[in-house]
Order: C-alpha cells, then structure tokens, then sequence
C-alpha cells in the first residue's frame, strides 16, 4: 500500500527541468522577448514613420498572445514552480479585477484585466525554467538592446523626433514610441546587469562594454534621473552583496566610491546642470508637477470600496495627468489591498535575497529589487503588466533554487555580446 502511495505521488509530482538540469529551449527565449516587447506601451515621441496608436496595441497585444502561445506550447501539461512573487501578483489581479467590475474607469480596465491575466499566465507557464541560472538575464538583456539599437538608430536619422522640444530636447523613441523615462529604465537596467556580469566573469570585458557604453551614452540623453539613481542604488547594493565573498567586487566597488568622489568634486556643476534639466527650483521641488498631481488624487473623495479596492486598472492617470508614482498609482487603481499585495512580494522578494548566500545570482536579483524599488516613487508600473515586474520576475527566476547545469543557457560565451 505505501509502495503504491509513493509510486502515485512520483507520478503526480515529476520534477521539472529546473531540478534535472534539462536545457532551456530556445523559444523561451523568444516568449521572454515577446512578454518584454507589450511592456512597451504604444505612447511616446513622434515617430519616424507615422504609427496609429491602434496598430502599435495590436502589435503589444499580439506580442502577449503569441507569448502565452509559446509558453504553453512549451509546456503543455503544464508543469510550474511554487513563486511567493507570482501567487501575491495573482491576488493582486483577482483584487484588480474586483475593482474594476464596477467599471468606474470604464471598459477598459476589463481589458486591462485580461491582459495582466495573460501576462501573470505566461509567466507562470516560464517558472518551469526558472533554476538560479542567467538564462533570462541573457535574454532580458538581449530584447532591451534591440529596444535601444532602435532608439539609436531613430536618433541617427531623426534627431529632431529623437530627441523633440515637447520633452525637452530628451532622447525618446522615434522607431517605436517610447518616453525618455522608458530610454533611461531599459538603458540602466541591462548596464547594471552587464556590469555584474562581467564582475562574476560571465562575459568578457568587450563584450560587458559593447552594452554598458552605449546604454550609459542613451541614458545622459534621456536625462532621465530615476533611472540614474536607480543604477547607482543598484549597483551599489549589489556590490556590498558581494563584498565579503568577492576580492573583485570590492575592488570595483571602492574604485566607485572613487571615481564618484571626484566627480562630485570636479563636475558638481555640470551634475547639478544635467540633474536639473533647466527647471526652476519650484519645478524641480515639485518633481516637474508630479507632486500637484500626487495631492490631488490624495485629497480626492472616495467611497469606503475604493478606499479598499480602488476604482480597477487605469491608464495610470488622475484627471487627465500622469500619476508617475507606483504607490500612489496602485493605491487608485486597487486601493488599500493592493499596496498591501505590492508591499508583501517586494519584501518577499528582499527577504529571499537576504537568505540567499552571496552569488552573482543573487547580486543580480539584489541589483534588479533595489533599482524598482528606488523606482517606484516617480515611477508606475508595480499594480499591473510593465517591465518593472518583469524585472522583479527575472529577479525571482535569479532566486529560484534548482540544479544549473553549465550549459550554453547559463554561461555567456567568450567574446559574445552579453
């Protein structure tokens, strides 16, 4: 009777391939890219070739189907990994979809619903290839250069809609409609992962360089200063993970505090300059009129469900304006409830770094936590699909525990791009 107990559970509980070090296939790679190109959104600069906001949310929206397609394709009986991180983000979407019944933000946020559902989905369908191993950092770097290439390239042909008056002469994307803030986050994020990648010898300098130097490069034009914060947040952080295991870390961590000492001292001025933007000291108090926006909402008056569950998922605006602040965003579309969900994967996820014993894995999950985190607050994108939780998914996929094999997967080569 046990043996037949046991050989039931064998068969109901296989393991996955993160536990027998299978290989990842390769279209997970392109589902990641995929789930990464509808985190993109459909609003930005003008763009070289005139595009209808119509075609370019058919294209996000297609790129999101034809990801959960993959994914399940991938893995149709459907074999995942527990994820603290993806069941609180599932609680936050049945919470987000309770508000949005009641259909105060119109339609629309049913659609927005369905698109989280499709999104939280995917994801899960992937966590069958989560193990602790830099898989997704490699192809999470990959899309986000391309991303870039195109910003590059619409500068080079365009630089009058790369770079338009109506964001103040800040890089934006003229190849597919993307913000200065969007440059500067997808810029910052793959120099960071790069950085640490070439700390724990998983590239080579070259090819750490080939995306670190034009990605920094992008993000002084974008002048884009969460996304700046971010990155040094980030990698300072990371790099006291790595401190006390790893002699290069510290090396390269005091040649920071270094380099960033005599910056200060030297180029305090054209800091201050870059950092101000030519705002006026009220416009740069008020974090360029977010903080009008954030008292508004804050004073407006709601009802006791709104209080708790929010008015559903929105454009991420107040009275026409941008929120520009993850808390806040996530307090009006989901209310109470949803800060409380956002609050407990975040630190979830920072308790799971803590426990970790220090690796490049975990410097990496270190790095992507503490720069949403630094993000958040003129920054949204924590409440619904963005490539903020794509980042903490990668995150999370970092922390995972499972056997990682050397494969090709895992390891970068040798004078290939990171």
């Amino acid at each position: 009777m046990a043996q037949a107990r046991t050989a039931l559970l064998a068969e109901i509980r296989q393991p996955t391939p993160a536990e027998t070090g299978e290989r990842t296939p390769k279209l997970v790679g392109a589902a990641w890219a995929l789930l990464i190109l509808n985190t993109l959104g459909s609003t930005g600069a003008e763009t070289v070739i005139p595009l209808p906001r119509a075609v370019s949310q058919l294209v996000t929206m297609g790129a999101l189907m034809t990801a959960f397609v993959i994914a399940l394709a991938l893995n149709p009986r459907l074999k995942i990994r527990p994820s603290a991180y993806l069941l609180l983000l599932t609680l936050l979407l049945v919470t987000s979809t309770v508000a949005s019944l009641h259909l105060e933000a119109g339609f629309g946020s049913l659609f927005r619903c369905f698109r989280f559902g499709v999104f939280l989905a995917t994801l899960w369908l992937l966590t069958r290839w989560w193990n602790g191993g830099f898989t997704f950092v490699r192809h999470h770097i990959k899309m986000f250069s391309a991303v870039l290439v195109s910003v590059a390239i619409g500068l080079v042909i365009a630089p009058g809609k790369a770079m338009p008056e109506s964001y103040g002469g800040r890089l934006a994307g003229a190849i597919w409609p993307l913000t200065p803030p969007q440059v500067g986050q997808y810029a910052a994020v793959i120099a960071g992962l790069s950085a640490l990648l070439w700390l724990g010898k998983r590239t080579t300098m070259t090819s750490a360089l080939i995306v670190i130097v034009p990605s920094m490069g992008l993000l002084l034009l974008s002048h884009t200063r969460t996304a700046t914060l971010g990155l040094v947040a980030g990698l300072v952080v990371a790099l006291l993970s790595l401190a006390m295991t790893n002699a290069r870390a510290r090396k390269v961590f005091t040649s920071l505090v270094l380099v960033a000492g005599f910056a200060v001292v030297v180029l305090g001025g054209l800091l201050q300059a870059w950092f101000l933007r030519g705002q006026s000291e009220e416009n740069f108090s008020s974090l360029t009129g977010r903080a009008k926006v954030w008292d508004a909402l804050l004073a407006a008056p709601r009802t006791v469900n709104e209080y708790i569950f929010g008015v559903g998922l929105t454009d991420k605006s107040y009275d026409g304006l941008p929120i520009d602040n993850s808390w806040l965003a996530v307090y009006h579309e989901q209310g109470f409830t949803g800060i409380a969900i956002v609050a407990a994967f975040l630190l979830v996820l920072v308790a799971v770094a803590v426990l970790r014993p220090p690796s490049l894995a975990r410097a990496c999950a270190i790095f992507l936590i503490t720069y949403c985190i630094s993000a958040s607050y003129t920054e949204a994108g924590l409440g619904d699909a963005s490539p903020y939780l794509l980042h903490l998914a990668l995150a999370a996929s970092l922390l995972a525990q499972g056997t990682v094999r050397s494969s090709e997967d895992d390891f970068i080569p040798k004078g290939q791009p990171a």
